[in-house]
This record gives structure tokens, C-alpha cells and sequence, in this order.
């Protein structure tokens, strides 16, 4: 970690968002001790639930057999697999065998999306989630992730399209909470011109976080950009100032 942006970025973060949540990092690795090893799940569990340690300042490496939920082990890339009768799960479900959620209208509209979704598969047999400020010279974050609500989401989207010409500098795939901080922002690392993600509209996930509450995340080579970019950027206007006044 380059130990100067960390603190250029916590500087200018406090000077700008005052005491705003800070964002949580995440990479993968085969170093099995880079952080405190999450214990192995007992029982379904949303993984957004496991988060809330790491936004309180902990730091966890997880593995597959750490994560509580099947597609929380899908979306995070440790499995391809999908539970039986899936389009029947995320559709209108079967009739006195399974309840279905209900945010697809047809299994054929899952099939299509299933089709269209891009997949992912974990680089390394461990993912790590720490805070910023707890990272060290030694860390490598591969994508940053806010949860925050509006005023500073407004501030994180219009920062993140200041230096594109692409309208959608920030995008919106429809997926599981830990999709859209996980699975589509890792797929923007190698892209030109990555994207930042926004997310946690997964009804599902959302009992997890605050109500006021929505996920931001972005590829770190974005981030980094963002963070260069902040000092020129309408953050020193007055236009944000009154959003800081708002926000206290």
C-alpha cells in the first residue's frame, strides 16, 4: 500500500466529508495469515452481515468454507455452482416445495440473465477486508467500498465522473449486495477506463445495512485517480459546501 495516498486520502476526506464512514478494502491472496482467519460459517449467513466487523475497524481473511451463504461463495468467485432449482429460487418458486423470492417475473428471465451475467472467479484462495485506516505498507487493496448514504454517495458519483467523458462512469448491475462490491467491481480492474459500482439494492442484503444506506465500491486504480483528483475537483467549491454544512 502506498502508505502517502493512504494518508492524502484520509486527509482530504476528513476535510471534505468530516466524519463520514470510511471505506473498507478488499484483495485476494494465498497468504493464509495476511489477517485474523474469519471461523468457519455455521449455518446460512448473509456475508453483508459479516462486514459490519470490518467497518467497526477489524480486519478478517476469509475463505470459502467462511462464507455462510451459497451465493455469497458464487459472487465472491470461490464457486460456479448454484443451488438446485435456482430459477425457481429467484423467480415465483415451486409451489408447496420452494418459497420463491420473487425478483424475476419467470425462470425464463432468469435463464437470460443467467446467460448474460459475466462470471468470476476468484484469483487466490483467500479474500482479506480491512478498513482503510488500518492498512499497512504491506497491503495490497485491490477495490475500495464506501456504504454511505446520499449526500455522500453525491459527492463519491460526481467525483468519480470528473475526469470521464462516459455518462456512465458509474453503473448498476442487478446482483446480490455482495456482487456489487465484490464480483463486478474486480471485473472493472482491467477495463481502460473502469467503472465504480454502486449497490445494496439487494432487498435480501439490505436488513444488514442502515436504511439511509447504499454500497459504493471502486477498483483501486479508479480510486486512486479519485484521490488525485479531489483537490481540483468541485469538492473546493461552494456547492459543496453546503452539502458539508448539511452533513455536519
Amino acid at each position: 500500500m502506498d502508505i502517502r495516498l493512504k494518508e492524502d486520502f484520509l486527509n482530504r476526506w476528513t476535510k471534505y466529508f468530516g466524519g463520514a464512514e470510511l471505506p473498507i478494502t478488499c484483495w485476494y491472496t494465498d497468504d493464509g495469515v495476511a489477517a485474523e482467519r474469519a471461523e468457519p460459517a455455521e449455518g446460512h449467513r448473509c456475508f453483508i452481515a459479516d462486514l459490519a466487523k470490518i467497518r467497526k475497524g477489524e480486519s478478517l481473511l476469509f475463505d470459502v468454507a467462511a462464507i455462510g451463504c451459497s451465493g455469497g461463495k458464487r459472487y465472491l468467485g470461490f464457486t460456479q455452482d448454484v443451488i438446485p432449482n435456482f430459477e425457481h429460487f429467484l423467480s415465483c418458486g415451486i409451489p408447496g416445495i420452494l418459497e420463491g423470492v420473487r425478483y424475476k417475473k419467470s425462470t425464463e428471465l432468469v435463464k437470460e440473465f443467467e446467460a448474460r451475467s459475466p462470471s468470476f472467479t476468484a484469483p487466490a484462495r483467500h479474500i482479506v477486508f480491512k478498513r482503510w485506516d488500518r492498512l499497512g505498507e504491506a497491503d495490497v487493496p485491490q477495490v475500495a467500498i464506501f456504504f454511505a448514504p446520499p449526500d455522500v454517495l453525491s459527492g463519491l458519483y460526481t467525483l468519480a465522473g470528473f475526469d470521464e467523458a462516459d455518462l456512465n462512469a458509474v453503473y448498476c448491475p442487478f446482483c446480490a449486495g455482495c456482487g456489487s462490491i465484490v464480483k463486478f467491481p474486480f471485473l472493472e480492474i482491467d477495463a481502460s477506463h473502469p467503472r465504480a459500482v454502486l449497490g445494496m439494492f439487494d432487498v435480501s442484503a439490505r436488513p444488514f445495512v442502515p436504511g439511509s444506506t447504499l454500497s459504493f465500491a471502486i477498483p483501486m486504480n479508479k480510486f486512486a485517480a479519485m484521490i488525485n483528483n479531489m483537490e481540483e475537483s468541485f469538492l473546493i467549491t461552494k456547492s459543496w459546501e453546503a452539502i458539508q454544512r448539511r452533513m455536519g
